[in-house]
């Protein structure tokens, strides 16, 4: 993207999750955020606006595939554009001036409550309150100026809505990492200028297969001829079409001519071949002009 603004749908309230990998992954623009209570709304929203980006949550360490959005995907005509992984930290936060004792409920997306549940066992006098998004929880604190109640959310989203941060990275498990994929229209330009610096290297499929055996295992053994790495791999059900699947995969090449000659290669022995984008890893190390290694940020801002 050329642009120094750019403007991108997350699901969730500024000082979410979607917020951070958003402004992390494109750290040199200024990001207008599109908030989005749902993913359907954000894949709409995308699909709709051909100036507008989308930052979707794909899978988590901890709890695997967000498997609607594989779908929505599928289904949007959209294509990934990049991917960011962010490492996910939790924090308790309030109005200033309490103590955790002051605290009586806690508020925030069962998701994010459930991965603090260790932290929270040792304040059995604290009742815990779903909510739909967490830093919507830290947001109506804000505005209400509801004391006894906290949030949990992220250290940016206890920025943004003036909140004194109780207990810092509560979650139970550090290796908790979210895959964040960038979706949009296609762009030609962008990505031949990602292949011309050596950095167009990852890609996502999506294909079915015959109901016999040894269907997957005769692509996985081309995909190895063609020295391509197989990074992930998701299976759907065919609705309608009893005991069939869809399979979503990623790959890393590091030589692009060989990547498309294995795409030929599987084409005959697989359905409805659909390659949902071409970019670069998350975790690639790459060597600008002076010469510094840059690793992409993985990290909270």
């Amino acid at each position: 993207m050329n642009q120094q603004n750019i403007k991108v749908a997350i699901q969730g309230w500024p000082g979410a999750n979607h917020d951070i990998a958003a402004r992390t992954y494109f750290r040199d623009k200024e990001v207008e955020l599109e908030p989005c209570i749902t993913f359907y709304e954000l894949f709409k929203k995308v699909a709709d606006s051909p100036d507008m980006l989308g930052m979707v949550a794909i899978e988590n360490t901890l709890v695997g595939s967000i498997l609607a959005n594989y779908t929505l995907l599928k289904d949007s005509g959209l294509s990934v554009l990049g991917e960011q992984r962010l490492r996910i930290r939790h924090q308790l936060m309030a109005l200033p001036g309490q103590q955790i004792e002051d605290i009586q409920e806690v508020h925030s997306h069962p998701m994010a409550l459930a991965q603090c549940e260790d932290f929270l066992r040792t304040y059995p006098h604290i009742k815990l309150i779903e909510s739909e998004d967490t830093a919507l929880s830290a947001k109506l604190i804000g505005e209400k100026k509801t004391k006894g109640i906290a949030a949990i959310a992220s250290s940016h989203a206890a920025k943004i809505y003036g909140l004194e941060v109780l207990a810092k990275d509560i979650e139970t498990n550090t290796h908790n990492f979210t895959r964040f994929l960038v979706i949009g229209r296609r762009n030609k330009e962008e990505a031949a200028r990602l292949l011309s610096e050596a950095r167009l290297n990852k890609s996502s499929l999506m294909f079915s297969l015959p109901h016999e055996e040894g269907s997957l295992s005769k692509v996985l053994t081309i995909l190895t001829f063609y020295n391509i790495n197989l990074t992930k791999i998701q299976s759907l059900p065919i609705i309608g079409r009893e005991w069939e699947y869809l399979f979503y995969i990623d790959v890393i090449f590091k030589n692009y001519q060989r990547y498309h000659q294995s795409l030929d290669a599987i084409r005959p022995l697989t359905g409805n071949l659909l390659e949902l984008g071409e970019y670069e890893a998350a975790d690639t190390v790459y060597v600008t002009n002076g010469g510094t290694p840059i690793a992409k940020v993985q990290s909270e801002i």
